[in-house]
């Protein structure tokens, strides 16, 4: 919205275009974890392991005679059940994810302690598994706790093949160091997608100037705020604002001086709007406030004081400074499209803002309630130009 414009020029915002919204996607941790993914991978590595492992108890002269085969194969059969129950829930968290890992340390015990030679039967690449699950879905504390299992597990697996203790150190810190170093390899790689994650998810939602959230941001807080405002029984209020004679100073000072003009306006909005509110550019010198409001006075008070705000910013820049401000609200029905409802709603503040522009500027104007059309009983003729006629 750059220079002034009349009601009748606005840009309107087409509510087919479906943004994407992760704010609330099921089975997300915190960190953005994906605990459906994590419930699968180790489901796999599960069920992989135990079908392996369990060809051993086919295969004669592999497996010692006595109870380790027995305890053996019930081992098996534990992996192949907590497969199952992955399968089932379709979700796994961090300290269920961590036990699992601590469980396939003791498994790789439990096959090196049941075959006749774990040199031959059971070499520490099998550890491979646990690491790399350690490493992908685990924190910083529970892979370092990990690469010590690790270490125990290598002794207490081939400490029956070694019986001198200087070959047997030799072995174990040849095969730990191994599968240590995947380790932290497969763990600072993971880290580092996850930075580039989180960099590339902060570019597609904020304001590369401001720092503000993006029109994009603004779409994905919508289902959130429509909930609150359903549960609290509160309206949601849009306020659309526009800094006076933008164009203008462009022309006068350069659209550094607008750049610098825009940055001071967002800060002074962002000190002044509450917490719980969401606020956005979504283009040009033109801002959103999307907020729960009890009532229009509580609204127009808030919008009267981002105004105020905006005004004594100006100070700052040496320069007046004002912004004509909008506002609609409305009550979130239920089973309407979120996206829907909030570009209708902030059209109507677009609209009222352009009504501020219109009586002066530097001033606040309260949309109407959105037309209802009346129905049409029977009988009624469609007036001529309508439905096709010439």
């Amino acid at each position: 919205m750059w220079g002034l414009r009349g009601p009748g020029a606005r840009r309107r915002r087409s509510s087919a275009v479906r943004e994407p919204c992760s704010a609330d996607v099921p089975g997300l941790l915190p960190d953005g974890t994906d605990t459906r993914v994590t419930a699968a991978c180790l489901a796999a590595l599960l069920g992989t392991g135990a079908a392996l492992g369990s060809m051993n108890l086919f295969i004669d002269g592999v497996l010692r005679p006595g109870p380790t085969r027995a305890l053996y194969a019930a081992t098996m059969g534990v992996l192949l059940l907590s497969a199952a129950v992955l399968v089932v829930l379709r979700r796994v968290g961090p300290a269920a994810t961590a036990a699992l890992v601590v469980v396939g340390d003791g498994v790789y015990v439990v096959v090196a302690a049941s075959t006749v030679d774990p040199l031959l039967y059971a070499s520490p690449l099998m550890l491979l598994f646990c690491c790399a699950a350690a490493a992908w879905f685990l924190g910083p504390r529970m892979v370092a706790l990990q690469m010590v299992l690790v270490v125990v597990a290598c002794a207490l697996a081939l400490g029956r093949s070694h019986p001198d203790t200087a070959g047997l150190v030799v072995q174990v810190v040849v095969n730990a160091a191994v599968l240590d170093l995947v380790t932290l390899g497969v763990f600072v790689l993971r880290r580092r997608v996850q930075r580039l994650l989180a960099h590339t998810l902060t570019l597609s939602s904020t304001d590369p100037l401001t720092g503000l959230a993006n029109r994009r941001s603004l779409v994905e807080q919508g289902p959130r705020i429509w909930r609150q405002a359903r549960r609290d029984g509160q309206r949601v209020a849009a306020l659309v604002l526009d800094v006076d004679h933008f164009k203008r100073l462009n022309d006068a000072f350069g659209h550094a001086a607008g750049d610098a003009v825009l940055c001071e306006v967002a800060r002074a909005l962002r000190a002044t709007v509450r917490p719980a509110d969401v606020l956005a550019r979504t283009g040009g010198e033109e801002l959103v406030v999307l907020g729960l409001v009890a009532d229009p006075s509580e609204a127009r008070h808030l919008a009267e004081r981002l105004r105020t705000a905006v005004a004594v910013s100006g100070a700052g820049l040496q320069r007046a400074v004002t912004v004509s401000i909008g506002v609609a609200l409305t009550r979130p029905g239920d089973g309407e499209d979120t996206t829907d409802a909030l570009w209708q709603l902030v059209d109507r503040a677009d609209g009222a803002m352009y009504q501020a522009k219109e009586h002066g500027r530097d001033r606040v104007a309260v949309a109407g309630p959105p037309a209802v059309p009346l129905p049409r009983e029977a009988g009624d003729v469609a007036p001529q130009g309508a439905g096709g006629m010439a």
